[in-house]
C-alpha cells in the first residue's frame, strides 16, 4: 500500500505536463447543467491534426485525478501515450444514485437513469468529439454503482466505447451472464478490466467473482480482459491499485520494447523480426488510433534479434521499415550496410555506410560512426 501512495504522490507532482480545464454542457435530457474536468495533453496545441485516445469518467470528482497522475507518470516515461481525460462531476446530493437509477425488475435504466445513459450517448459524447480531437479508442471507467452502471453500454449493437473499466462494479440484474455474453460477441476489440479487493464489500464481490468465472470461459480473441483481486485492499483504497493497472492493460502495445518482452517474445522467434516490429506499430494505429515513428530504441532491439539468430538476411526488411518510418535519417542506409557486410558484399556494405554519412543522424547512428565502419571494412579488404 505504501509503495501505491508513494506512485500515486510522485505522478500528481507530474500533472504539469498536461492542462486542466473546467467544462460544462447544457443538457436537454437531463434539463440541466452538467459539469466537466478536461485534461488535454501538453502538445495538443503543437499539432491540430493529432488526435487522442479518450478517457472518460463518471465519478470524476475523485477518479479524475487518479487517472490524470498515473497516466502522467506513464507518459513521462514513455510507458503510457498522451490521452485527452474527461470527468464527468457527480458530486451533488444523490446526483450519482440518481443517474445510475436501473429498474430492479429489468436491469435495465429507468427514469433518470434512463435520461442519464441518453445523455452520454446522445449529448455528452458527440459534444466531447466535437470540441476536442478524440481519436478512435474511447474508454469508460467507473467505480462501485457507476462501474455497474457503464456496462449498460455494453448492452448496445454498436458499443460506443471500446475499453471498459470497472473498479469494484456494483451489478445490476443478471450482469453476472449478460456482459460475458455481450464480451463474447464483440467483433471488435475490446478491452475490459474487473477488479475487487480482499477486503471488498461481500455482497458486490460475490457477484464480481460470477462475473469473472463467466468472462473466462469466453474465447474470443476480439477480448482482452483483466481481472485483478487486490490483497490488502479495501472497497475504496482498491481504486488506487486499480488505476494503473487499467492503463497498462489498455494501452500495453504502446509500450517500447522491453527487456521481459524481446526475451520472452522476439528472441524467441524463428524468424520474421522485422515484420514483429512493424506489426507491433500496425497494431498500436489499428487498436489505439495512435500512430507514432517507431521509437530508435525498438530498431535496435530487432537488430540485436537479428544479429542473435543470425537471421541477417532480415536486414534488408527492416531496412525498408527504417526507410518509411526516418526517411531523412540514415537508419536505412545503416542496415542496407549491415544487410551487405553479413551477406560477405564488402564494397557495396562501403557503399551504403559513405551514403549513410549525407543523411541525418539519428539517436546513436551517427555519421561517424558510419564512417568509422565504412573505414574498418577499407581497411579489411585492403590487407
Amino acid at each position: 500500500m505504501k509503495k501505491v501512495l508513494v506512485l500515486l504522490l510522485l505522478s500528481l507532482v507530474l500533472n504539469g505536463f498536461s492542462q486542466k480545464v473546467k467544462d460544462s454542457i447544457f443538457s436537454k435530457k437531463m434539463d440541466s447543467y452538467r459539469y466537466l474536468s478536461v485534461s488535454v495533453p501538453q502538445s495538443y496545441d503543437k499539432n491540430s491534426k493529432k488526435t487522442y485516445p479518450l478517457i472518460f469518467l463518471l465519478d470524476g470528482d475523485y477518479l479524475f485525478d487518479a487517472f490524470q497522475g498515473a497516466l502522467s507518470y506513464g507518459n513521462y516515461w514513455d510507458d503510457l501515450p498522451e490521452a485527452i481525460i474527461v470527468g464527468l462531476h457527480q458530486n451533488k446530493e444523490n446526483e450519482r444514485f440518481e443517474d445510475c437509477s436501473i429498474d430492479p425488475t429489468t436491469g435495465l435504466p429507468d427514469g433518470k437513469g434512463e435520461r442519464f445513459f441518453e445523455f452520454i450517448g446522445g449529448e455528452l459524447l458527440s459534444y466531447i468529439q466535437s470540441k476536442y480531437r478524440i481519436g478512435n479508442f474511447k474508454m469508460i471507467g467507473g467505480h462501485d454503482l457507476t462501474a455497474g452502471y457503464i456496462n449498460l453500454f455494453l448492452y448496445k449493437d454498436a458499443p460506443l466505447f471500446n475499453a471498459y473499466a470497472c473498479l469494484s462494479p456494483e451489478l445490476s440484474l443478471e450482469m453476472e451472464t449478460r456482459i460475458p455474453s455481450r464480451l463474447a460477441s464483440q467483433q471488435n476489440t475490446t478491452f475490459y478490466y474487473l477488479s475487487s479487493a480482499d477486503g471488498d464489500i461481500k455482497k458486490m464481490k460475490e457477484g464480481i467473482t460470477m462475473l469473472n468465472d463467466n468472462i473466462k470461459l469466453i474465447q474470443n480473441p476480439a477480448l482482452n480482459y483483466k481481472y485483478d483481486e487486490i490483497k490488502e485492499a479495501t472497497h475504496y483504497s482498491l481504486v488506487l491499485h486499480s488505476v494503473p493497472a487499467v492503463l497498462y492493460q489498455f494501452f500495453d502495445v504502446y509500450k517500447p520494447i522491453s527487456t521481459t518482452e524481446f526475451q520472452e517474445k522476439i528472441v524467441k522467434l524463428e524468424s520474421g523480426y522485422a515484420e514483429y516490429l512493424k506489426n507491433k506499430y500496425d497494431l498500436l494505429e489499428k487498436a489505439l488510433g495512435i500512430k507514432i515513428p517507431i521509437r530508435v530504441n525498438d530498431f535496435r532491439a530487432i537488430e540485436a534479434a537479428i544479429v542473435k539468430n543470425k537471421a541477417y538476411s532480415e536486414f534488408e526488411t527492416l531496412a525498408q521499415i527504417a526507410k518509411k518510418s526516418y526517411p531523412k535519417a540514415l537508419l536505412s542506409e545503416y542496415y542496407m550496410a549491415r544487410y551487405y557486410e553479413f551477406s560477405g558484399d564488402s564494397k557495396r556494405a562501403i557503399k551504403s555506410y559513405q551514403n549513410a554519412f549525407v543523411l541525418e543522424s539519428i539517436g546513436e547512428y551517427t555519421k561517424d560512426v558510419m564512417l568509422t565502419k565504412a573505414d574498418e571494412l577499407k581497411s579489411q579488404l585492403n590487407k
